[in-house]
């Protein structure tokens, strides 16, 4: 274990800075942008899920008063674009498949077909509903296992041709991405097993549910520059994804600073910004687009529905000798929008046992469907379900209780992941005793109660950030940053870095939030990135900062710069005990102290963060009704930064995971949404949340000059597959199929009924 440092900022409970203006309506978002002569825009989507487009007649929509432009896809042919598939300068490039209109056919029930803008919404709408378009219709395929076959019909013809396909393709296939692992022999593996455990498991869509809509303002000002107002989470990622398509430059892009109204992982990609930008271009004017929810559910980009097939081969103790995975993401209509291709999730989801033979592979398939995108933990609530739910499976084969099975079977300080690598500090074993200890898991329970157990881990990912930080005369410290705060309370955390390295309140710290032009690149926020990056990017502009101000006291004072100390609001020679504001200092020399500090980490993380989670469920075995009673989460952690904003991501991340577990289903059928809005598609309430119990490790080994780990996405995993398993517990039944519905669980307890 580290050994623990006695911070004054750091590890305080810090309230955030955010919340006084999102709370006061103070705050800025993107949708409260309103510029001189701005437009509305809205846009005709696809009522086929696949078709060619005939002919579209857009006169009537044109004759409409205060319409301004109507473009079609026969506009912007050829024009794709995509999601940056890099979280750093210099890695994988775009996977641009994404139309900024259609033109010669339409993929999906939702596709962009045409667009107007007008002088204001209503009338956008009203012109669009007059927008006359002949398709004819195509065979479609909707099942992902079907697209795979030789003979199914082809959602991309010309996929060969796309930028950035992930890799080579022998010819046009639905199967665009492929990601593949393997360890030992695994056919020798299956065949010293005692016994051979397969399974199948389903996973649905579901929508990220922030409640900010896509939306976006984009102004062509008068030099030229594209001025964007957007709610993204990686802005310089942003301006590549839409000065690229359009033969531009990034540096002829700015991205404007705004809050984001919720995120969850889906606003890391460009949505409607292309579109926008055109219709900017052409008109001359700046153009508002706003979705509405029900676009967001049946046109945005929500979690991917997937089939995993699981193979394990164990001896008659509980040893795995043998692993297989086969798992199939529904891409839907485009790839584009999920900025990194591959969905890692089935291939770490056994990463921490100990395996010796492996066969891992993942493929994304594009279907008619509603495409997939980013949500949080991208693949792994996916893949952690199927595969701590088929360790529980196997467990029950051997008539292992599953807390043992897993005990004999985690990794230990030193062993090597499945998928490849080793970490340091790893203490899965303790994470998941924490939380049995804490739930109680082996103490007695009533008869249709049970109890399900499952673990999971993450490693926070790389990038890089830049942050500027001013000591100015007044005695004020600046930190700016190009980083748009999504919920996480990046802001805060920053500021108590800044403060802990200068011996400061918080409250002498301000957050400057400044546009692209005023920053090097930043790949944002997103995957635990503002724990790992942003922190050390902050740190080492506070301690170059003490260093040059430490050099002007010592030159303007001629004190030996040995003695010297930057002490708060002051410069203290410590050899006699002298102190000088620095301020004072500063107002001398009649200008600020400015640095910049650039963090580029972007190698993986040499430590990861295991989480346990223990569910305890009742079932009513009449109607197959489940209520979660008590969810306790043990978290392996770090150094915690501020230990309210961590707590808030552990309920956040535990309740976005019930939903997931238990109602969460973006509802297809034969390329439809059927839950186009929140009275269908439903998503936890208060009356939802159970007792929730949360254990943290004492801080162990981490990164960066705090010793931190993740908590983002770590709470979210573990969670479907703790219900389910605890659902088998209570009642003998299997549920391999999110959500576990009463349903389902009615099916399997009364067949044929």
């Amino acid at each position: 274990m580290a050994a623990m440092v006695p911070y004054k900022v750091i590890g305080q409970s810090t309230p955030r800075i955010e919340h006084e203006d999102v709370v006061t309506g103070a705050a800025r978002y993107a949708v409260d942008v309103t510029l001189p002569g701005m437009l509305w825009a809205r846009v005709l989507h696809s009522p086929l899920p696949h078709a060619r487009i005939v002919r579209v007649n857009t006169s009537r929509a044109a004759r409409v008063p205060g319409v301004h432009l109507v473009l079609t896809g026969a506009d912007v042919k050829g024009v794709r674009y995509g999601g940056r598939s890099y979280v750093y300068r210099g890695g994988r490039p775009a996977y641009m498949d994404v139309p900024v209109l259609a033109w010669d056919k339409v993929r999906f029930v939702g596709d962009r077909v045409a667009a107007v803008v007008a002088d204001d919404p209503d009338t956008a709408e009203r012109a669009v509903d007059l927008i006359d378009v002949e398709y004819e219709e195509l065979p479609a395929v909707f099942d992902p296992i079907e697209a795979m076959r030789d003979l199914a019909p082809l959602v991309h013809p010309e996929v060969m041709t796309y930028p950035g396909l992930p890799e080579p393709l022998d010819r046009p296939s639905n199967v665009f991405s492929r990601e593949r692992k393997t360890r030992g022999d695994v056919d020798a593996g299956f065949a010293e097993a005692d016994l051979i455990v397969e399974n199948t498991y389903t996973v649905q869509r579901t929508h990220q549910a922030y409640l900010e809509p896509h939306n976006c303002v984009v102004w062509v000002d008068g030099d030229g520059r594209i001025q964007v107002w957007a709610p993204n989470k990686a802005p310089h990622q942003l301006k590549a994804s839409i000065a690229e398509p359009l033969g531009l430059s990034p540096d002829q892009v700015r991205l404007n600073p705004v809050l984001i109204g919720g995120d969850f992982g889906g606003k890391g990609a460009a949505m409607e910004e292309p579109l926008c930008t055109v219709l900017a271009l052409r008109t001359g004017r700046p153009v508002k687009m706003v979705m509405s929810y029900s676009e967001e559910l049946t046109a945005a980009a929500p979690r991917h529905a997937g089939r995993m097939q699981l193979k394990t081969g164990v001896k008659r103790d509980g040893a795995i000798t043998a692993h297989q995975v086969d798992a199939v993401f529904d891409s839907g209509a485009y790839g584009g929008l999920r900025p990194l291709v591959p969905l890692g999730g089935p291939i770490h989801g056994a990463d921490h046992y100990k395996i010796p033979n492996a066969r891992l592979e993942v493929v994304r398939v594009y279907t008619n469907n509603i495409p997939g995108g980013q949500a949080r933990a991208p693949g792994e609530p996916q893949g952690f379900f199927a595969a701590e739910s088929h360790m529980d499976y196997v467990a029950r084969q051997l008539g292992m209780d599953p807390l043992e099975f897993r005990m004999k079977n985690l990794v230990g300080e030193g062993d090597e992941m499945v998928s490849g690598g080793r970490y340091r500090g790893v203490r899965a074993r303790e994470t998941l005793h924490a939380a049995a200890e804490a739930a109680g898991y082996g103490s007695p329970k009533p008869t249709n109660v049970g109890r399900g157990v499952a673990i999971g881990h993450r490693s926070a990912g790389g990038g890089e950030s830049a942050v500027t930080l001013t000591l100015a005369q007044d005695g004020s410290v600046i930190v700016s940053t190009s980083v748009f705060e999504q919920g996480t309370g990046t802001y805060t955390s920053l500021r108590q870095v800044v403060a802990e390295e200068l011996g400061l309140s918080p409250d002498h710290v301000q957050v400057n939030i400044v546009d692209t032009d005023l920053t090097p690149f930043d790949s944002g926020i997103g995957g635990s990135h503002g724990t790992r990056i942003v922190t050390g990017s902050a740190y080492q502009a506070a301690r170059q900062a003490k260093a040059e101000m430490l050099a002007v006291a010592a030159e303007a004072l001629m004190w030996p710069a040995e003695t010297l100390a930057f002490d708060g609001d002051d410069v203290l020679r410590a050899d006699t005990g002298e102190r000088r504001a620095w301020r004072e200092l500063l107002a001398e020399l009649g200008r600020p102290l400015r640095v910049e500090a650039v963090n580029d980490d972007t190698a993986r993380s040499p430590v990861t963060a295991f989480v346990a989670h223990v569910a305890e469920v009742s079932v009513d075995p009449e109607t197959g009704a489940v209520e979660l009673l008590r969810l306790t989460a043990a978290h392996d952690v770090g150094t915690v930064l501020n230990p309210l904003g961590h707590q808030g991501q552990v309920y956040g991340g535990a309740v976005q995971g019930l939903g997931y577990a238990l109602m969460e289903d973006l509802q297809v059928e034969d390329g439809r949404v059927r839950t186009s809005n929140f009275g269908d598609f439903k998503i936890p309430t208060m009356r939802d949340i159970p007792e929730f119990r949360t254990v943290l490790l004492e801080p162990g080994e981490g990164v960066g000059p705090y010793n931190v780990r993740g908590i983002g996405e770590n709470s979210i995993i573990p969670v479907a597959a703790a219900v389910a398993n605890a659902v088998e517990d209570a009642v003998g039944i299997r549920i391999a199929d999110l959500p576990v519905t009463a349903e389902k669980v009615f099916r399997a307890l009364h067949p044929g009924e």
